[in-house]
């Protein structure tokens, strides 16, 4: 199996220097699926961005995606779930045990104290971005901390915002805080590829893109969910792809900061059909086998092979799941001789063979042949 998660996070504070003024009165941002993205100012339409990252990423297949960060994130199948705007002022705090979901958080004004259970507390200011893949518990504060019975539960005052602290304190921080899910079954292997937290600084297009996750969370406008899959996808693709490299703990952001690794990862990842060995892949790196073998195994942590067999099993859980594909079809399309072959391997990996998965989680039966 995939190591576990990681145990530490990932923070620069490095300044993005994408956001530029044109000529015209408006911001050009660079953005991971468009080469440009524009962003009236005057009129406050986003337009041209959202259909421009409809149009080239709605056909996202994670079988035939090239780059690694990209097929992972698009097999997750983020789906949105709340955006808020949350305003505070004093002395406040407030908790959550009961997430057990991905969150992010963009500071757009102001300091505040961020906990996540079993790490250190990090202190969060305004541009700064967090990721976090998987929350389970986490607490947020002022930079003060409030007395003892100080209440913890934050107050509606509009559609999709929120106050916390004291009434008659002016506001001092202003955060748009995010909670999607994964609609992928078994997502826990995937979520071992990736950091238990990124923690961001300085990130124009992250904190570009939040308040057009929240605006479009809060609209009821023609493909509403289609354009906020795809921007959450946007979202967690860039802020992954921006993660610092070599001291990343191991998993796919380590590997791809490697570029040996990553020739073999992106032939893993978008030629999964393909005979990959150690000795091909170790040729795509342009290394001896035992090298590759052991730079893999530390920086992704664990052997090429089993990765292999990994991602293999992950597409052909969702290919599964898609339906309409028979058993020797989906093995032809995840590197299988044969419907037996990958039966076998379906059971050895899952536990259970392909038809009772399908059968658990409430897919479409499998087509006779």
């Amino acid at each position: 199996m995939l190591s576990g998660r990681v145990t530490s996070s990932t923070s620069t504070r490095k300044r993005s220097e994408t956001v530029s003024p044109s000529a015209e009165g408006r911001r050009t941002v660079a953005s991971p699926l468009v080469c440009e993205m524009h962003v009236d100012e005057a009129e406050g339409t986003d337009y041209e961005w959202k259909s421009n990252i409809l149009h080239q990423s709605s056909q996202m297949s994670p079988e035939t995606i090239t780059d690694p960060i990209s097929s992972v994130v698009a097999l997750l199948k983020p789906r949105p779930s709340i955006s808020k705007m949350v305003e505070a002022g004093g002395r406040w705090r407030v908790e959550r045990t009961d997430i057990a979901s991905p969150f992010y958080a963009a500071i757009v004004e102001g300091r505040c104290r961020l906990t996540v259970a079993d790490r250190p507390p990090v202190m969060l200011e305004a541009g700064d971005f967090v990721l976090i893949p998987d929350l389970h518990t986490f607490s947020m504060r002022s930079e003060v901390a409030p007395p003892p019975g100080a209440a913890r539960i934050p107050l509606e005052t509009g559609p999709g915002r929120f106050r916390l602290g004291p009434a008659d304190a002016p506001v001092e921080v202003r955060a748009l805080i995010g909670h999607c899910h994964f609609a992928a079954p078994e997502r826990q292997l995937l979520l071992s590829l990736l950091p238990e937290m990124i923690h961001l600084s300085g990130h124009d297009r992250l904190i570009a893109l939040a308040p057009v996750i929240h605006d479009e969370t809060r609209s009821d406008r023609p493909a509403r969910g289609m354009i906020l899959e795809r921007l959450l996808e946007v979202l967690m693709i860039e802020a992954l792809r921006s993660s610092p490299g070599p001291d990343r703990p191991p998993g796919l952001l380590r590997g791809m900061s490697d570029p040996s690794l990553a020739a073999a990862l992106r032939r893993i990842h978008g030629d999964p059909a393909s005979t990959l060995s150690v000795a091909e892949l170790a040729r795509d790196a342009g290394m001896s086998r035992s090298s590759f073998y052991a730079r893999f195994q530390v920086a992704l942590g664990c052997p090429p092979m089993e990765y292999v067999t990994a991602w293999r099993m992950a597409l052909a859980r969702d290919l599964l799941l898609r339906g309409g594909m028979t058993n020797a079809e989906i093995a032809e399309r995840v590197g299988y001789g044969s419907a037996s072959a990958f039966g076998m391997a379906f059971v050895r990996h899952e536990g259970v063979p392909p038809r009772q998965f399908l059968e658990h989680h409430g897919g479409d039966a499998l087509r006779q042949g």
